[in-house]
């Protein structure tokens, strides 16, 4: 990955890191977690998913926006079909998940997800998180591809006024994504999708990484 475009614009979009074969290996891991539903935030407690994560973290498509002490801290999965369908506004992701609550004036926005803890840390840490969506099927314009704002990881937290000013100012670039390939992004990238409006299934796993250590006695709920 051309990590100077990746520093300027805040996304990059892989080759296929996986074959289909290695993708059909991970859904047959899947099989009896996800159940019917259209996703999951706790996958990275799960073998085969640290041995993924690590295994991204070694590609060398992967390994040159991502810093030594970085770690695997979370992986959602999203599914994505005409029976499973929404769409999701612009925004910015910026919520971590940690293993306790801790009393600061700069963690915000403390919530509880599928039994996990999540804070809003500042604007630094976010700062330093990478993204790597790794998708299981083709996902083409009619698919419910994400839509990035280019160059928004710049601008630290935007609210709804500012996010929609600089998404009709930079305009929209619609990432379509070969199966086994990944999507990887700054969360702080303003990003947004449309309803699948196609017959295929739009299957991510969201995989988030971090610094290893954090601030303010905060720890990770997993580090891989």
């Amino acid at each position: 990955m051309d990590t100077n475009a990746f520093d300027a614009e805040g996304f990059g979009i892989t080759p296929p890191i996986l074959s289909g074969a290695e993708c059909l290996a991970i859904e047959t891991c899947m099989t009896g977690i996800i159940g019917a539903g259209i996703g999951t935030r706790n996958l990275l407690g799960h073998d085969w998913c640290k041995k993924l994560a690590v295994s991204l973290k070694e590609s060398p498509f992967i390994r040159p926006v991502l810093s030594g002490d970085h770690v695997a801290v979370q992986c959602t999965y999203f599914e994505k079909s005409k029976e499973q369908n929404w769409l999701v506004p612009i925004h910015q992701d910026l919520s971590i998940p940690v293993r306790d609550r801790v009393q600061h004036a700069e963690l915000t926005g403390w919530s509880a997800k599928e039994a996990a803890v999540f804070v809003q840390p500042p604007t630094a840490l976010l700062e330093k998180l990478v993204a790597v969506r790794l998708h299981l099927d083709d996902c083409q314009v009619g698919d419910g591809p994400l839509r990035v704002v280019p160059g928004t990881h710049k601008l630290g937290r935007l609210n709804n006024e500012s996010a929609l000013y600089e998404r009709d100012k930079r305009g929209e670039t619609v990432c379509p994504v070969e199966r086994g390939a990944a999507l990887v992004m700054r969360p702080l990238l303003l990003h947004a999708s449309s309803r699948a409006s196609g017959s295929s299934k739009r299957r991510v796993l969201h995989f988030v990484y971090g610094p290893g250590d954090l601030p303010f006695g905060l720890r990770w709920q997993h580090a891989v």
